[in-house]
């Protein structure tokens, strides 16, 4: 057995114990499955014949459900509409575990993502999304030091759709409990995510930012 293996027993157990936060962009991902035969004879477009319909947490939901694979125990802070797919969207993440505070506005209908896929080929996606009021932030910033009061964590999940509008307060927040905080960047100005403890882009994300290379060396 490796020598550091009781080490990673340790962080493993750890890890099942803590409990992380996760504020952000919330969405529900909507899949509609079926079979083309057809093009339509009003435009020359394919008709799908739906088959199959599926309901997945998306965006920061799905963040939360990826700490709970983990092992780690969720909490889950955004604001969502004050609709049916908010609605959903809480029964999907309280069935799958996750601790949520899902903050309802009736003004910003919860943000949908609907893909219409055919013969696994995707054809078609269809966004329904609004940026969060003033209210939803207000109320969010009163909720989330609760929320952090017994996290080991704070994970902010961007996608840009405005739940984290007031980051540089969450960071604060997080930094002031003595708690690590990550976040999952959006844009090119990473200005307001000053004081985090790590940020994570990817490959593409990083480039807009600091701009392209040639090599590894570079």
């Amino acid at each position: 057995m490796p020598s550091d293996a009781p080490d990673m027993t340790r962080d493993l157990h750890s890890l099942a114990q803590a409990q992380v936060a996760i504020v952000g962009d919330v969405m529900l991902d909507r899949y509609w499955f079926g079979k083309v035969e057809r093009i339509s004879p009003e435009a020359p477009v394919p008709v799908v014949q739906v088959r199959r319909e599926e309901e997945r947490p998306g965006g920061a939901a799905n963040v939360a459900l990826n700490v709970l694979a983990l092992g780690a125990h969720a909490l889950l802070l955004a604001p969502v509409g004050d609709d049916g797919a908010g609605e959903r969207l809480g029964m999907l993440l309280t069935e799958a575990g996750v601790k949520t505070v899902l903050i309802p506005d009736k003004a910003c209908p919860t943000t949908v993502k609907l893909r219409v896929i055919g013969h696994q080929q995707q054809l078609l996606r269809m966004d329904f999304e609004a940026q969060p009021s003033q209210a939803h932030s207000e109320a969010l910033r009163q909720q989330a030091p609760a929320l952090l009061s017994n996290a080991k964590a704070l994970l902010l999940s961007d996608y840009g759709k405005g739940a984290l509008r007031e980051v540089e307060h969450l960071v604060a927040l997080g930094r002031s409990l003595g708690i690590p905080v990550l976040i999952d960047p959006k844009g090119r100005d990473y200005r307001p995510y000053q004081g985090a403890t790590i940020i994570t882009p990817n490959l593409n994300e990083f480039q807009a930012v600091a701009g392209t290379w040639a090599n590894e060396a570079q």
